[in-house]
């Protein structure tokens, strides 16, 4: 991984790293398709539709009833005992159960075919740039997809402006990606925090639905899969293998109070480092100059990478803490100093 600051110093992230370790990047076309086949391989019905809307039950234990259409049917019902509602960011399900809303940023990539000398660049590398030209509160990309670079960016605060910031992040690569043909281009709204509701009667949001995607990273699919496995455990769980109705105190236990335990602290610390580091190009600078230490590196990726706060060094800890607030006084300086020379 190499990030690049709003000066374009970049920095390469990953020295930390074992042999074994490594951040993956996917085609989500895909993934989705292995884990359709795989969810049908062990017993699962596939039914390919878009959901409409959810009936809820007119009584304790009689069923939701999920209307759907297909290609070949314009009205379909399906009478259910639970719901699982894994239909992201703007969730049928989660409006039909009044979970509440929730900030949305916008994420927009162009899939980019490049010649094969200019893939070879990105065989083993993803970009990461930073800076108010590229995005007011977040971070563009430049990552490799096998045969192909998805060249990206997002934002929550000036949504009418991301062409501006495509623009931008296609400027700042341009050395690399010059001459690239696109294939594709992408958007899609990205949750910035947990719904309000994440459970109600005899339903759960996960994923995106449920607003799992953290701050700082844009990480979603881990904790989008992880969820759906917690809570589809807990549904066994609490029905004691489908042998009795379960109610939404079981999904409360099971699941929800099981995830939160897991990860809210893991969600609170990246938006936390969001709000310190993304709000000025003088605080992305001193970001950019902590991520070429090697502790900050080998923190950063034991929690990444294992998706729980990583524990370090009481005295190491207290040296970042105060590296932390040297660079943001130094970059702060620096960047008042340039403000001046301009005007």
């Amino acid at each position: 991984m190499r990030i690049f600051s709003p000066s374009n110093i970049a920095v390469d992230f990953g020295k930390t790293l074992k042999p074994n370790e490594f951040i993956a990047m996917l085609r989500r076309e895909v993934l989705d398709s292995f884990l359709r086949s795989r969810a049908v391989s062990a017993g699962a019905t596939h039914i390919s539709g878009l959901v409409t809307s959810l009936d809820l039950p007119t009584s304790q234990n009689s069923p939701y009833t999920i209307n759907y259409t297909t290609k070949t049917s314009s009205r379909n019902s399906l009478a259910v005992d639970v719901v699982i509602g894994a239909d992201g960011a703007n969730s049928r399900v989660a409006k039909s159960i009044n979970a509440g809303d929730y900030t949305c940023a916008i994420a927009f990539q162009e899939r980019i075919k490049l010649s094969d000398d200019k893939m070879a660049y990105y065989e083993n590398l993803a970009e990461m740039y930073i800076g108010d030209d590229v995005s007011p509160d977040f971070y563009a990309w430049v990552f490799p997809k096998c045969d192909h670079v998805a060249v990206g960016t997002g934002t929550v605060k000036s949504k009418h402006d991301i062409k501006l910031y495509q623009r931008a992040i296609r400027e700042r690569a341009m050395s690399k990606i010059n001459g690239g043909k696109v294939i594709k281009i992408e958007a899609h709204p990205i949750p910035e925090h947990p719904r309000p509701v994440r459970v109600r009667g005899r339903v759960a949001l996960v994923g995106d639905a449920a607003g799992y995607v953290t701050k700082c990273s844009g990480e979603g699919i881990y904790f989008a899969a992880k969820s759906g496995r917690m809570c589809g455990n807990g549904v066994v769980k609490a029905s004691e293998g489908g042998m009795k109705m379960i109610n939404e105190c079981d999904l409360m236990r099971e699941y929800l109070k099981e995830w939160d335990a897991k990860y809210v602290n893991t969600f609170r610390f990246l938006d936390l480092l969001q709000r310190v580091f993304y709000g000025s190009n003088a605080s992305r600078e001193a970001l950019v100059e902590l991520c070429g230490d090697e502790y900050v590196q080998r923190m950063t990726f034991d929690s990444y990478l294992y998706k729980k706060l990583a524990r370090g060094k009481v005295c190491d800890d207290v040296k970042l803490f105060m590296g932390t607030i040297g660079s943001l006084i130094r970059c702060n300086d620096v960047g008042t100093r340039m403000k001046g020379l301009i005007l």
